[in-house]
């Protein structure tokens, strides 16, 4: 059973929200939608949802970046089920590909995050146990390129108490699973021996397992299985059995990669035999270089660089068969959540077609073989026939959404702390750079903060080094502002160390500022992606979260989405309004509450680097260089680890020596 953990009762339409989508789940309603503003508490209303309807559940968002903050929340309400978060795991991730233009290959090149590796392995095990209170945290390009979890399934290793204990098949099968062999401190996949036991550092879990045997007769039999802490060494736990799962998701076993190979060898005969009648001699060649050096890599260990692209033929499929995917680990009656599903659902749509496009110069020049199409994301057909029952979550939902659900759209409008949706006014940009300056004075006056969206990354930065020249305390962010970066410049304004943020299409979804008061949109009648209804709906909503929220649209003429959003905003005003009069609600601006980072949270934010110039200058050269390797290690893995907070002080550390050593 899901056991929902908090200390807040469902307030505002959250009641009905919540009645009436669990009645469409219970009456066998498919497709629903949650049409839930901005602040009010769509992930609360989804979390009670999962309680009460009480099946594994899946949430999708369209990036990992917002998968992590609903992570987050959803942990923190659900502590004592299985909450997973299951994001790709790359911290830098191309794609291989081939340019016919330029006669360019370019490799795959990725850098593996062992944390999000660790967290997506624990996500898989989740769904295979017996439990059934699973909520896994997904973004959409991630939950494609997977084992078939019958085959994956295949891999585990059961070790059971009164078994007996046969070091060389154990060992054997570590190696089948992947698992390196240690003698000192273990890291995830790995294990070592000892005088009357062996030690498993799980892939999935930071847990140990200590396996324990003594001789009875003529075997050794396990007499205990530990769960052990990797950090203290300390033992948590006695158990019965332990399950060990295989290191990677694509993997081979000794007993099936002769087959495997066979069929693999039999298709590059076939278009080897292609290229040479079409006279693609250099293609011919290639194709047969580059296959047979991957069929050595497999035959001698198990595994290749790119072997995803040969999962047609080791996973038996037919012809035309997609390739599995997070949702056949799922039980036939699962839920689907897609969040902010007006972005989602258009992302996951696209996604077959620009792996077939890329996919396809590399097949047509020989680089790969043409089974490599069968490794791909699924047709948006597929994607729909996996669906159990679905709710659409959005502020905005589409037009896919809205035809989906038939008349079972759910209004959730009332925010909890009785804030409208804020007035908007509509100006002419004559003189405009003048009148925006003036209104962020007034909410300078009273400690509010302003965002102001461009059509470009250039606009951007140039309305902004134009308010810094006239003492505004501005900073432009965009999708070139590297990560760290931007967490300080949203920490700034919230702390009143900026009172701007000028931007470009990262102010619509994801940002919460309650100190913002103002939103301010310019060429709001250039009509297109930036300025559609759902754009101008979304941008509007950051300034929902304070009392005083304001939104002016600098236009000279209004167009259709302009007038189609505006109308919007003011019927959910209307509705607000005569909720909080019947209810003798007084409207209040949100207060931001710090949440734990749960995907994070074991690594400790405090620095314990206390180094100024006087202390500096009590040290040796020799202490010094130490002392700074020490601190860029820990940096390093600080950001390594996405705990960007704690490496920005650590970099402010090491700025610190440099400048002492330059001196």
């Amino acid at each position: 059973m899901f056991d929902l953990v908090t200390d807040y009762r469902p307030t505002g339409d959250q009641p009905k929200a919540i009645e009436d989508l669990l009645k469409g789940l219970n009456y066998n309603e498919r497709f629903q939608t949650l049409l839930g503003i901005t602040g009010s508490g769509k992930t609360y209303t989804m979390a009670n949802i999962i309680a009460k309807y009480n099946k594994p559940t899946l949430i999708l968002s369209h990036n990992k970046t917002l998968a992590a903050q609903l992570y987050n929340e959803i942990k923190s309400l659900f502590p004592n089920n299985l909450v997973e978060y299951y994001v790709s795991y790359y911290d830098y991730f191309k794609p291989e590909s081939y340019l016919p233009a330029s006669n360019l290959y370019i490799a795959k090149t990725l850098k593996i995050n062992h944390n999000l590796e660790k967290l997506r392995m624990g996500a898989i095990v989740s769904l295979l146990t017996e439990r059934k209170d699973v909520i896994i945290i997904s973004s959409v390009s991630c939950i494609y390129g997977i084992e078939d979890p019958t085959e994956f399934k295949k891999s585990e290793m059961l070790l059971k108490i009164g078994d007996i204990f046969d070091k060389s098949k154990i060992i054997n099968r570590l190696d089948d699973l992947y698992y390196d062999k240690k003698d000192y401190d273990l890291k995830h996949g790995e294990y070592r021996l000892f005088n009357g036991g062996i030690d498993i550092f799980a892939s999935h879990d930071d847990i140990i397992f200590r396996i324990i045997y003594k001789k009875k007769g003529k075997d050794n039999v396990i007499t205990e299985i530990l769960r052990v802490d990797p950090l203290s060494n300390t033992v948590i736990c006695n158990e019965s059995e332990c399950l060990v799962f295989s290191k990677r998701l694509f993997s081979i076993t000794k007993d099936t990669v002769e087959d495997v190979l066979k069929k693999i060898e039999e298709e590059l005969e076939d278009r080897v035999k292609y290229f040479e009648e079409e006279g693609m001699d250099n293609e011919a060649i290639r194709i047969r270089e580059r296959t047979e050096y991957d069929i050595s890599m497999i035959r001698e260990m198990g595994y290749c660089n790119g072997i995803e692209n040969y999962s047609f033929h080791f996973e038996h499929r037919k012809l035309g068969e997609p390739s599995a995917c997070l949702f056949d680990y799922f039980p036939k009656d699962y839920l689907l959540l897609i969040d902010e599903s007006h972005v989602t659902i258009p992302q996951i749509r696209a996604m077959y077609e620009g792996d077939r496009k890329r996919k396809k110069n590399l097949i047509d020049n020989g680089f790969r073989l043409v089974s490599a199409y069968e490794h791909r994301p699924l047709k948006f057909n597929e994607f729909e026939s996996k669906i159990n029952k679905c709710i659409f979550v959005s502020a905005t939902p589409g037009k896919y959404e809205l035809e989906k659900s038939n008349d079972k759209i759910v209004e959730q409008l009332i925010r909890p702390t009785g804030l409208l949706d804020p007035e908007v006014e509509v100006r002419k940009t004559k003189g405009q750079i003048n009148d925006i300056i003036n209104e962020i004075n007034e909410r300078v006056k009273i400690n509010e903060r302003v965002f102001i969206t461009t059509l470009t990354k250039k606009m951007a930065e140039e309305l902004n080094q134009y308010l810094v020249e006239h003492n505004v305390k501005s900073q432009y962010l965009h999708s070139s502002v590297k990560t760290l970066e931007r967490v300080k410049i949203l920490e700034n304004i919230e702390k009143g160390v900026i009172d701007v943020i000028v931007g470009v299409n990262l102010l619509r979804e994801g940002i919460d500022v309650p100190e913002v008061s103002l939103v301010i949109i310019l060429d709001a009648d250039k009509e297109g992606f930036l300025r559609d209804v759902t754009s101008l709906i979304q941008t509007i909503g950051r300034a929902a979260r304070n009392v005083h929220g304001k939104v002016i649209l600098y236009a000279d003429n209004i167009t259709q989405s302009m007038e189609t959003a505006i109308s919007e905003t003011y019927r959910r005003r209307n509705i607000q309004i005569q909720y909080n009069e019947e209810h003798n609600i007084i409207p209040r601006s949100t207060k931001k509450i710090a949440k734990r980072n749960l995907l994070t949270e074991k690594m400790d934010e405090k620095v314990n680097f206390d180094i100024n110039e006087e202390k500096l200058s009590k040290m040796s050269k020799k202490h010094i260089s130490a002392l700074k390797k020490k601190i860029k290690k820990e940096m390093q893995e600080a950001a390594k680890n996405m705990n960007y907070i704690k490496a920005d002080k650590l970099k402010e550390k090491l700025n610190t020596i440099d400048y002492f050593l330059r001196k």
